[in-house]
């Protein structure tokens, strides 16, 4: 007996586009700039290097509140279900990239959308360079 599977976005409960805004400019810009050093930080060192890359991860929803993108659900007729994330490039890639590229690139990239944040005239490349900042520092699709 063969099982079929059928792909169903997850529901994702969003915060509202304007108390996004507020906390953009009220906490949201300083906080990401911490929490992006802190990261950082903890990448240099082997021990804080799983909590660092978990920050990073966690950026988009620092800086702007923004929900991570909805998980697919697999449901079979049996009725079980399970997560599938994103696919991502082999760990073995990965871990070779951010070794080489990752670590250094990330905190440039990283300053330079902040940077691009504080201006009212280049705000939308900089956000959008935040949330990509994951994919940049381990090639990790959310």
């Amino acid at each position: 007996m063969t099982t079929t599977s059928v792909k169903v976005k997850q529901p994702v409960r969003e915060i509202p586009f304007l108390i996004r805004v507020i906390w953009f400019f009220v906490f949201g810009w300083e906080l990401a700039g911490a929490w992006i050093l802190i990261a950082w930080a903890l990448n240099l060192t082997i021990l804080g290097l799983p909590l660092g890359l978990w920050m990073i991860d966690r950026v988009p929803q620092v800086l702007t509140l923004k929900a991570r993108p909805g998980a697919y659900v697999t449901e079979s007729e049996d009725g079980r279900t399970r997560y599938q994330p994103a696919r991502n490039p082999p760990f073995l890639i990965r871990a070779l990239y951010f070794v080489v590229f990752g670590w250094w690139v990330s905190l440039l990239w990283a300053a330079v959308a902040w940077v691009l944040c504080a201006t009212i005239l280049f705000l939308p490349i900089g956000v959008p360079m935040l949330h990509a900042l994951p994919f940049v520092t381990t090639l990790h699709r959310s």
